[in-house]
């Protein structure tokens, strides 16, 4: 009988210290990218989903079209979506970002239009009486009445995004994605194992500091609640 190797990569183990030193490059890489990629697609996607909530709340008739299109967007499938966008986009990772920036519309909309919502009419009122034309009120009344919720949808949305990137590994611009479609093809524990946690762990992280800007920037939040 042979003795068993006293490499951990060698074993094939799950947890591989081994894996972490000699590898530390190629994890970084693809952090780099799953954060690129996350990043991008939630700014347009807000950028995008913005003016969308504005509209649905400015015209009464436009929210039932707005929430039902950017709900069904999210009900499609990742790899049907990627499939649909693939004629537009080719092998890219504008590809990823795109299918990304739909699904996360009917998140961002959804929560930015209940804030707007919810802002009192007497507030606004007041604000008219006071002078406020439409886009004074807009920008200094409404929207920061409407961060609690609007954030909310945020890191729902960034969550949302940080694990569907995984899904780009299929078009080769799936960040951490990429080594775990690697590691399951060929069966290599410890890859697989890094690779998702790293995700978890971006995943968490992304929230606790969103979560952070929310107080920051909503301190009236917690006087409501003290």
């Amino acid at each position: 009988m042979t003795a068993p190797p006293d490499d951990c990569l060698a074993r094939n183990e799950w947890i591989c210290g081994e894996y972490l030193s000699t590898r530390r490059h190629i994890l970084l890489d693809a952090v780099g990218q799953h954060l690129e990629l996350t990043a991008v697609s939630v700014l347009i996607g807000l950028a995008v989903a913005l003016p969308l909530a504005v509209a649905a709340r400015r015209w009464g008739w436009a929210a039932g079209p707005v929430l039902a299109v950017t709900t069904i967007l999210y009900t499609i499938p990742s790899l049907a979506m990627f499939s649909l966008l693939l004629p537009v986009y080719g092998l890219s990772a504008t590809l990823v970002v795109a299918g990304l920036v739909l699904y996360s519309l009917t998140l961002l909309v959804r929560n930015i239009l209940a804030g707007l919502r919810a802002v009192p009419e007497e507030t606004r009122q007041a604000a008219r009486g006071m002078g406020y034309g439409p886009i004074r009120l807009l920008l200094t009344v409404e929207l920061p009445l409407a961060l609690p919720a609007a954030m909310a949808g945020l890191r729902i949305a960034t969550v949302s995004a940080v694990s569907l990137v995984t899904v780009g590994a299929i078009v080769g611009f799936g960040g951490l994605g990429n080594l775990i479609y690697a590691g399951m093809n060929t069966y290599f524990k410890a890859q697989v194992l890094t690779a998702s946690v790293l995700c978890v762990v971006i995943a968490v992280v992304a929230d606790l500091l969103l979560l952070l800007v929310q107080r920051l920037i909503t301190p009236w939040t917690r006087a409501v609640r003290g």
